[in-house]
């Protein structure tokens, strides 16, 4: 049982470190649309191709296309806290258990 007791930890622990980089990725491209960047430097270009998936859905919602501000950074950031206090805690609550 520990096999498996160390295995959820240790994935609640992945998860937990990959969300909060997926955060910072966030507030990055957030940052950086505040300027003018080149569209053709390779940063920029990462921040967009990893951040636009998540934030092109959340974008479309209906009560959101005029605010006439992008509001789309922090309800994916919610999201992501969201995630880590449920699931990371849940399968740390798991883990404990077996």
């Amino acid at each position: 049982m520990f096999v498996i007791n160390n295995f959820i930890l240790a994935l609640a622990k992945i998860l937990d470190v990959a969300l909060t980089i997926y955060t910072f990725i966030i507030i990055f491209r957030a940052v950086i649309s505040w300027v003018n960047p080149d569209p053709y430097n390779p940063i920029v270009v990462f921040l967009y191709r990893v951040t636009e998936p998540v934030l092109r859905p959340i974008r479309r919602l209906p009560f959101l296309r005029n605010l006439g501000i992008d509001i789309s950074p922090v309800i994916v950031i919610l999201i992501i806290f969201f995630l880590q206090y449920f699931l990371v805690q849940t399968l740390t609550d798991l883990a404990s258990r077996l």
